[in-house]
């Protein structure tokens, strides 16, 4: 369909006015055995996300819900959604209960810790004396990032782990220490050269 709207034209007055029209489909049309992949006719009722939720925390895997719903209702075509739908579904249940507190704060990651392999290896031959310091850069909303480093038998800087603080209180060290020591096996340095931190230093002698 083609539709014009000129104001140069005498007859339009600053209507629209259809120009061209063809009848004929563009496309094939979809059978009736695959309306159910069509995006608008698809909808998770909330019985079936009852359902959902009873697999999952029954341990079933999601592909298996589907198996198992689809079963109930005579197969897939009757389900009225399909696997994404139930991907979804499942991601935005997470996504808000992630919102409601379960990651620490009100819509916010407070505080993140990561070490790898490599790096808990490091520090079982290394870790001794470790380096720890938030003033090597900060991220665009200003929150700190800080390392664990230390210096393996090449005389060379090694990381132990890494730390994006949401703030530098002596909480949050309390935390990140306890994290750090627990990802580590219980293993604490002999020596932390920090930059004498009062915040840092409460929480080191706690």
């Amino acid at each position: 369909m083609k539709i014009s709207c000129r104001e140069s034209d005498p007859y339009q007055l600053g209507n629209y006015r259809i120009v061209k029209f063809i009848a004929g489909h563009n496309h094939d049309c979809v059978s009736p055995s695959k309306t159910h992949l069509i995006r608008s006719h698809r909808k998770i009722t909330d019985a079936q996300k009852a359902e959902v939720d009873i697999a999952i925390s029954c341990g079933i895997a999601p592909r298996e819900t589907m198996e198992l719903l689809a079963k109930h209702v005579g197969g897939p075509e009757h389900l009225g959604f399909i696997s994404d739908d139930c991907r979804n579904y499942l991601r935005s249940k997470r996504t808000n209960k992630m919102r409601m507190g379960d990651t620490g704060g009100e819509d916010l990651i407070t505080n993140i810790f990561w070490a790898d392999a490599k790096m808990r290896s490091d520090y079982s031959h290394f870790g001794d004396v470790v380096c720890f310091d938030t003033t090597y850069r900060k991220h665009k909303d200003g929150r700190p990032i800080a390392l664990f480093v230390g210096v393996n038998n090449h005389k060379q800087t090694t990381i132990f782990g890494a730390a994006l603080l949401y703030d530098e209180t002596a909480i949050t060290f309390s935390w990140l220490f306890d994290t750090f020591a627990t990802t580590m096996s219980e293993k604490k340095p002999q020596t932390i050269l920090t930059d004498q931190d009062k915040a840092m230093s409460k929480a080191l002698a706690s």
